[in-house]
């Protein structure tokens, strides 16, 4: 069975982002490729203020889930647009994770569109766009479970 892992793409800010999820996920990143580690190519030349921009890095959110991430290059016809097309979800095993993750993920949230709270569905849940434009949702489901 194949693993659904989260691929975020930025515009220049991927690293400083990393260092923040860091912090949410108490979780060291995996390793960081660069631009500039890249072998050449004359075709496709790295601009030199691209160099250093993050080609892909990634964190273990838990055994089986990972967060990737890489720069996109402008120079390369890139660009990474945010918005509600789709969302993270978390989906978390206790109120207390919930509020913790909300509490740190949604530090200079750009929008909150539902804060933390009880919902019909969910015991606790919000949803928002991080300080990076990345859209989230937290669940703790717990006592409202479907059927």
């Amino acid at each position: 069975m194949a693993l659904l892992h989260a691929y975020l793409n930025f515009n220049g800010n991927c690293e400083e982002a990393f260092d923040f999820y860091k912090t949410v996920f108490n979780s060291p990143l995996t390793g960081v490729y660069r631009f500039g580690d890249m072998p050449a190519d004359p075709e496709h030349p790295v601009a030199d203020a691209d160099k250093n921009k993050v080609m892909h890095t990634s964190l273990k959110i838990n055994d089986s889930v990972m967060l990737m991430g890489s720069d996109c290059l402008e120079s390369f016809g890139q660009k990474a647009t945010y918005g509600t097309g789709s969302y993270l979800m978390l989906d978390t095993q206790t109120a207390a994770e919930a509020q913790d993750l909300y509490n740190k993920l949604s530090v200079d949230a750009l929008n909150i569109e539902m804060p933390l709270g009880e919902q019909f569905f969910a015991e606790i849940f919000a949803s928002f766009q991080d300080k990076y434009g990345v859209a989230w949702m937290i669940h703790f489901e717990g006592n409202k479970k479907m059927g």
